[in-house]
């Protein structure tokens, strides 16, 4: 079945992903790594493509990560100004 997308964005979370896994001090690679510990396996070529926001990202992956970079879900998922 075909998924409806109706913007060149798969995911609204990759930008805040981004700035929080480099606030954190993380590479790709770690990011990775250390969802591995919370059984959730995700490539470091995933996160690049969440990042990027070409690749959707599951309720399963976003919770994991708001825990790996101690951030709140919620804040995953703000917007920037520029992008309202």
């Amino acid at each position: 079945m075909a998924r409806i997308i109706d913007s060149s964005q798969c995911n609204i979370t990759g930008e805040q992903v981004k700035r929080a896994r480099l606030k954190a001090g993380l590479s790709q690679k770690q990011l990775s790594e250390k969802l591995e510990t919370e059984a959730v396996y995700v490539c470091r070529g995933s996160i690049s493509r969440i990042e990027s926001g070409v690749r959707t990202v599951t309720d399963i992956e976003i919770d994991a990560i708001s825990k790996v970079l101690n951030v709140p879900l919620k804040c995953l998922f703000e917007r920037t100004d520029a992008k309202r």
